[in-house]
């Protein structure tokens, strides 16, 4: 278990913040570094080659340690549609194949996967949730030889529904499925072994549970993907880039690896220390500690919002750093503006009440948001 963290954070006291699958507040030494960085810039002749390499190549190593790959398999990238369009620009449907995603998946894991099935044939297939049932369950019984992609989440971002992803890639296995994921609300908050896992593409933005800036993130690559087609022919992903004086001595090899994915400009002086700094953070706490911390509060938690009469789902359906809340009918419309006018700080997707602490929040934020949905409902 992890103490309460809320000092490495500028949150005020009266401030209940349990929504860190909508957006994490920065630590306080992302920001400093962020501002280091951003500073930079301000005296352009003190910028040198290192500079446009060195932030990157560490946040690039930390990730791979943070998710357990080798570090040639990590490429920078600014979000999750980006990493995304990646896979569906190096892989293959055709008529009579299909890519499975779930019901009410993120667009980012959805709208590409139409897309490649408009040009190439084939169709997206939307696995229904189900009710009291596990996820992992639905998933398996729907991969079969026709599958030709399987795009998921481990966790669900309205509800938390929790995916076995190494079972999802042992069928995958059998009927030759690549498989796709969006970690975007999973990585940072639990374990997660990409050793055992074996993505052929994983993508994973880090504005949520990896505490870092916005429009930063990471693509993990497979090795058989590594020498595909990337989104943008930038020049920094090319051998021999560190020798400015010789870009002009073009070429098509690019750098080994998964750094030909990476998008142009990653040397972002303002952003790039920010998520060294703050994958330094996670790194340090560990996140298993991470994971046992929000699961034991999670638990404690759910017990007192069901002696409300709400409905929270079990925790073996659901990832353990996530609590999706089913409102009863009679819940007021405005709930969330309700919430808000007493400084706490949720959201509502799919239907479901998303209830997301971290390791800032105090138990003073869990009775406060008790006490006020209990006045609310």
């Amino acid at each position: 278990m992890i103490s309460c963290q809320r000092d490495l954070f500028t949150i005020p006291k009266e401030i209940a913040y349990l929504n860190t699958a909508y957006m994490s507040p920065l630590l306080k030494s992302v920001v400093l570094a962020s501002e280091k960085g951003l500073r930079q810039k301000e005296s352009p002749w003190k910028i040198t080659i290192p500079d446009f390499y060195e932030s990157v190549d560490e946040a690039r190593l930390l990730f791979s340690r943070l998710v357990n790959v080798d570090v040639q398999g990590v490429a920078v990238v600014p979000s999750a549609s980006y990493g995304i369009e990646t896979a569906a620009k190096n892989l293959k449907v055709g008529n009579g194949r299909v890519v499975l995603i779930l019901d009410n998946q993120f667009p980012s894991n959805v709208y590409p996967w139409q897309r490649l099935v408009r040009n190439q044939g084939g169709k997206v297939v939307s696995i229904s949730i189900p009710s009291g049932m596990s996820l992992t369950e639905k998933v398996l019984n729907s991969i079969n030889e026709s599958t030709a992609i399987v795009a998921l989440p481990n966790v669900l971002w309205t509800n938390g529904l929790i995916v076995d992803l190494i079972s999802v890639r042992q069928k995958c296995d059998e009927v030759g499925a690549a498989l796709v994921l969006d970690l975007t609300q999973s990585v940072g908050a639990m374990k997660t072994d990409f050793s055992k896992i074996r993505p052929d593409f994983a993508v994973v933005a880090g504005y949520k549970w990896l505490l870092c800036p916005y429009s930063t993130g990471f693509l993990y690559v497979d090795p058989k993907w590594r020498n595909g087609e990337p989104l943008e022919d930038g020049w920094i992903t090319r051998k021999d880039s560190r020798n400015f004086s010789g870009l002009v001595n073009y070429t098509t090899d690019y750098e080994p690896g998964a750094n030909r994915y990476d998008v142009g400009e990653r040397a972002n002086f303002a952003l790039m220390p920010g998520v060294v700094e703050a994958l330094k953070q996670i790194l340090e706490w560990g996140i298993e500690n991470i994971q046992t911390t929000l699961a034991v509060n999670n638990r404690n938690l759910s017990k007192e919002l069901e002696s409300l009469g709400l409905s929270v789902l079990p925790e073996y359906l659901r990832g353990p750093h996530f609590l999706g809340v089913k409102l009863p009918k009679s819940a007021p419309k405005d709930l969330l503006s309700t919430l808000m006018k007493s400084d706490v700080y949720l959201s509502e997707r799919g239907g479901s009440l998303r209830i997301t602490p971290h390791l800032w929040n105090t138990q003073s934020d869990f009775e406060k948001l008790q006490d006020t949905l209990k006045k609310a409902l």
